[in-house]
């Protein structure tokens, strides 16, 4: 599967020919890409691959935490053909699609322009404000479970005003590391990813004399928990297209952003799969102890208290890192919304250090607001908007590919239309039975979410006519015709 996104990589590159440059400057002029979009961004420094890739990983991520309930649900041989499947039919199509459509727009706000220039601003609109939501929906749980693997050494935070102030504390700690810069965010995302990896490296390299393959194979399909087996495969490989609404701040992006996705795929696969092989193989495979928090335990009977301690730290850690890759896109999203003129001006704003200052403001306080949420209620409510925004996102694509075939892409996924279609079908299954197995709570409550996109749409609008708000980009666009859904 890897071998296969990398021929993709390798051997789908286009050349701009010059019909396609004066295709693409009159795309730049009609979609508001040019000159409203750039803001002189030549001062701020660009994000170059490796800091890219980080970020990549934190945003689908972020190492082997949560992935034991897959184990629980079906047992080992399933949790591990499971990853690899889910991948091949989830993650692939996603990234790729995202490589594509994100060489085609180099801007932020990603998604946002690819369903706007498709479907019309006010399914972009729409498109943008489930897709943040869902996002800050997301980062509300970070700061939440740092302090969940701190609270066995630190009995206080685990509820009252210490919590509260601490959830506090620490999300502006983190909002300020955004606010510094994404030069900042990605070397932190380097030092945190390495940091959070290497204890299981460690723990594999001990667990060889130990491991025996035959419990790889235990499978009992009369037990398998499908509701939570899905649910936890689609937490853990979904998001690739998270980066998209910081594009424009990514050094060389026709070339960087899917060498990027193809090693952040790697690394997730196999910070997902290594972990999986070493703890079902090492210890015998009890599948209710499989819960979050096991590896530690593993880590502990494997390795000693020193290997665990050092599993939980980067557990904690790498919910640091998770919230500042997800603040970061969530943010530039508000910041592309409005250079587009979908959002007032004053999101368009840049601090000193190039970020987003008013998104970054709007995001920590929508992470504050819902970090009261429990953990079963977060996931199910993001992974239902989010499912909302992919299925627009392979609607636009399909569109953009079959009515705009000449417009420019420096980087195509190969085999045509038709192929564009196929590679869309997988994920779009996936995502009706994720819809259909969510409670009838958790239906309403997105549900009703959404809906309040279909009014605020009609109310910017309105402020945009009144001129109570500055609006500094409009999003005109006679080359990709909008259609009426």
């Amino acid at each position: 599967m890897v071998s296969f996104f990398f021929c993709f990589i390798g051997c789908h590159k286009h050349r701009t020919s010059p019909a396609r440059q004066s295709s693409a400057k009159m795309l730049e002029n009609n979609v508001g890409m040019g000159e409203e979009s750039s803001h002189d961004l030549h001062k701020y420094s660009k994000v170059s691959i490796v800091p890219l890739v980080f970020l990549i990983f934190y945003e689908v991520s972020g190492g082997p935490f949560g992935v034991e309930d897959s184990v629980q649900a079906a047992g080992p041989l399933l949790a591990l053909i499971g990853f690899l499947v889910f991948a091949l039919i989830w993650s692939v199509p996603e990234a790729l699609i995202t490589a594509e459509m994100g060489t085609m727009f180099p801007e932020n706000g990603g998604y946002v322009v690819w369903v706007s220039s498709a479907l019309g601003p006010f399914w972009g609109f729409q498109q943008g404000w489930v897709k943040w939501l869902s996002g800050v929906i997301d980062n509300a749980l970070y700061p939440v479970l740092f302090l969940d693997y701190l609270k066995s050494a630190i009995p206080a935070l685990e509820s009252g005003l210490p919590r509260t102030i601490a959830v506090l504390v620490l999300t502006a700690i983190l909002t300020y590391l955004n606010y510094r810069g994404l030069t900042i965010v990605g070397w932190v995302a380097i030092l945190l990813g390495v940091f959070s990896l290497l204890p299981f490296i460690v723990m594999g390299l001990i667990a060889i004399p130990e491991i025996e393959p035959s419990r790889w194979l235990i499978v009992d399909l009369g037990t398998v928990n499908w509701s939570l087996y899905l649910n936890t495969l689609f937490w853990n490989l979904n998001y690739w297209d998270s980066i998209s609404t910081l594009t424009g701040e990514v050094e060389n992006p026709s070339k960087t952003l899917p060498k990027a996705l193809s090693y952040a795929l790697i690394m997730v696969l196999l910070g997902y799969i290594f972990p999986l092989l070493t703890g079902t193989g090492a210890i015998p495979v009890d599948r209710e102890l499989w819960s979050d928090g096991y590896f530690a335990d593993i880590a502990k009977i494997l390795g000693g208290v020193w290997l665990r301690t050092w599993v939980l730290a980067a557990a904690a850690l790498s919910n640091m890192g998770m919230f500042v890759a997800e603040m970061s896109s969530d943010s530039f999203q508000l910041l592309g919304m409005a250079e587009i003129g979908m959002l007032p001006s004053f999101f368009a704003k840049r601090s000193r250090y190039g970020t987003p200052l008013t998104g970054i403001l709007f995001s920590a306080s929508g992470v504050i607001l819902l970090s009261w949420l429990s953990f079963q209620e977060i996931v199910a409510a993001e992974n239902y908007l989010y499912c909302f925004g992919m299925i627009m996102e392979f609607i636009a694509f399909v569109k953009l590919r079959f009515q705009h075939p000449n417009l420019p892409r420096p980087y195509k996924i190969p085999f045509g239309n038709i192929g564009a279609i196929l590679i869309c079908i997988p994920p779009t299954v996936l995502i009706l039975v994720v819809l259909a197995l969510a409670s009838l709570k958790i239906m309403a409550i997105s549900i009703a979410a959404a809906v309040v996109g279909l009014v605020l749409q009609p109310c910017v609008e309105y402020m945009k006519k009144k001129r109570w708000y500055d609006f500094s980009g409009s999003f005109d666009n006679p080359d990709c015709q909008y259609a009426s859904v």
